[in-house]
């Protein structure tokens, strides 16, 4: 991995934008309760926004393109340093990311008030200047290794330009090929990503308390292999999703994830929930595999549709909660170590993620749909009032014994 750069920061404005963690974790924070409060009312049958899009649809839309684009564009942006040792976007070229992000929420609040393509428009602005401002970073540091980032926001772009056409055309877009597509690519992104740092913060995590036991086994041509066959998986049941060679070959998947995960040496870091965390909300990858599957295979025992949460609310959720929350304590110079609060917050979000799964299995259960959307909202107020704090603040006015959540 390229070093950081080591050339001094001329960078003396507002903290928030000092870092493309801070404006884009509190943002996506924010978000995600305040559009689940949204949404919840909007299911008591409340004109809470002018939509021209369904209420469903606006829901699926701002999960998808409105809180994980947020949650990617601050990891992504804080990463690129370390993949290519050039200093952070910060400043206004921040501040302009963070703006055109905003004004995407904004146009589809607001959707019934303005033409169709122009809320389409405006809302793709935001993940296509992120796609070219990270080929951009990768060119100029040469690190051909992240390309396949790249790759994945701009397959991002198309899934979001996809999913305003099938509102546009037909009326819904929940479960068209938008929303699936982007959902696929944040699979990926999660197999990817997650592939690396979960056994590596692992490892550093086992050595540094002198485990006796295995450490993670390191990435090899099995992992490659895994990562290309999802991949392959994925794109047959976005084109063929009701095929059951889609539903089999999603079970395979499934299994070998498990396989994959299982040698990451989960176990020996349940004293850890920074740790944990990251192993738990990874293991609802290889289970959307096999519900996904099974529900292509069985669809009269497992709605198709209800199966996708054990990605969005389980492993969605439950990962990118663990990475700000990780990320925030390093980057602002915190202890790695989760307190009662930190901890309060994973398991909200495990809650939510099984709560909703088992929902899909009982659809005629609306209090265990109460109950998911409940932790949701638990889980993200408690960390935008923990964290606000922290990714507001510069760093060098913090104390060296704050521990959020304590």
């Amino acid at each position: 991995m390229t070093k950081p750069s080591t050339r001094p920061r001329d960078y003396q404005g507002p903290a928030i934008l000092s870092y493309g963690f801070r404006p884009f974790f509190f943002l996506a924070g924010v978000w995600a309760f305040g559009a689940m409060l949204v949404w919840i009312l909007m299911l008591t049958g409340r004109e809470v926004l002018p939509l021209e899009m369904g209420a469903v649809d606006w829901h699926v839309h701002e999960f998808l393109f409105g809180y994980l684009s947020a949650v990617v564009a601050g990891f992504i942006l804080t990463a690129i340093p370390n993949w290519t040792g050039r200093l952070p976007i910060t400043g206004w070229r921040l501040l302009v990311l963070v703006l055109l992000w905003i004004a995407g929420r904004l146009v589809m609040a607001t959707s019934a008030l303005i033409a169709p393509l122009l809320v389409a428009g405006v809302d793709l602005l935001f993940l296509a200047a992120l796609s070219l401002a990270i080929l951009r970073e990768i060119l100029a540091g040469r690190n051909w290794r992240n390309l396949p980032v790249f790759a994945m926001i701009s397959l991002m772009v198309i899934a979001n330009a996809l999913f305003h056409a099938e509102n546009i055309t037909s009326g819904t877009a929940a479960t068209g090929y938008g929303s699936n597509l982007a959902i696929a690519v944040v699979v990926m992104l999660i197999s990817l990503i997650g592939g690396r740092i979960v056994p590596s913060f692992t490892r550093n995590w086992l050595v540094k308390n002198q485990s006796q036991g295995p450490l993670p086994a390191p990435a090899g041509r099995l992992d490659m292999a895994i990562l290309l066959f999802s991949g392959l998986t994925l794109l047959a049941w976005l084109v063929e999703p009701e095929a059951r060679l889609s539903g089999f070959l999603m079970i395979l998947a499934g299994f070998a994830n498990l396989w994959r995960l299982a040698r990451w040496q989960g176990r020996q870091s349940t004293h850890e929930p920074l740790l944990w965390v990251l192993h738990v909300g990874f293991l609802f990858i290889p289970l959307g595999f096999l519900i996904i599957g099974g529900a292509v295979i069985w669809p009269d025992v497992i709605p198709p549709f209800a199966a996708k949460h054990a990605w969005l609310v389980g492993a969605f959720g439950t990962m990118t909660l663990a990475v700000m929350t990780r990320a925030t304590l390093g980057h602002t110079g915190r202890e790695l170590r989760a307190g009662p609060g930190i901890t309060l917050i994973f398991l909200l979000i495990l809650g939510a993620g099984f709560l909703r799964v088992l929902a899909g299995f009982w659809p005629g259960e609306i209090a265990l749909l109460h109950a998911s959307a409940a932790f949701w909202i638990g889980a993200y107020g408690l960390f935008t009032i923990l964290f606000a704090p922290l990714l507001l603040r510069p760093k060098e006015g913090a104390k060296a014994a704050s521990k959020p959540g304590n």
